[in-house]
């Protein structure tokens, strides 16, 4: 077993829907090798956003922080049920991306923070533009879950850096 010194580099990047927060990962991960999580693979639902945190703080962001693999329970959207385990190698670096990725909790298991801001209205074009009305009749309800989560862990308060999604292209 490693050290958890030997522990992987992670990045938590987390902001409101169409902020561009996986614009912004994806680029991050490419120009460092590190591996790519989305939380949108894990969500358990249009209700899951709290229960994505909670799995991936112990499934994943704490297995590595004692230097061993984690794993995460995909969703299987098309059928609304939990779809295959995979697994995170602990010797390579890390960026969680997602709505949720970051609170008090996982930012004390990872290396960095990022908060990703953009004003509400674009926003949500930006989010309604790139997943389409499935997203639109969801909007209202996913956003419920942003605020609270928002309120109740911080996310913006909790990151070392706040990058402006205007930004992310």
């Amino acid at each position: 077993m490693r050290s958890s010194t030997d522990r992987p580099r992670v990045t938590l990047v987390d902001g409101r829907s169409g902020s561009g927060k996986t614009t912004w990962a994806t680029a991050l991960a490419g120009r460092t090798g590190a591996r790519l999580l989305s939380l949108d693979e894990v969500y358990p639902g249009w209700d899951g956003l709290e229960a994505a945190e909670a799995h991936v703080i112990a499934h994943v962001l704490a297995p590595l922080a004692e230097g061993r693999d984690g794993r995460y329970r995909t969703w299987d959207w098309a059928r609304a049920r939990p779809g295959e385990w995979r697994t995170v190698d602990a010797a390579l670096p890390l960026v969680i991306e997602g709505c949720g990725a970051l609170s008090p909790a996982s930012r004390s298991l990872a290396h960095h923070g990022v908060w990703i801001e953009l004003d509400d209205a674009a926003r949500r074009a930006r989010a309604i533009a790139r997943d389409g009305e499935p997203f639109a009749r969801e909007w209202e309800r996913w956003a419920r879950q942003e605020e609270w989560h928002a309120r109740l862990h911080d996310p913006r308060g909790c990151a070392d850096e706040v990058v402006d999604g205007g930004a992310v292209a």
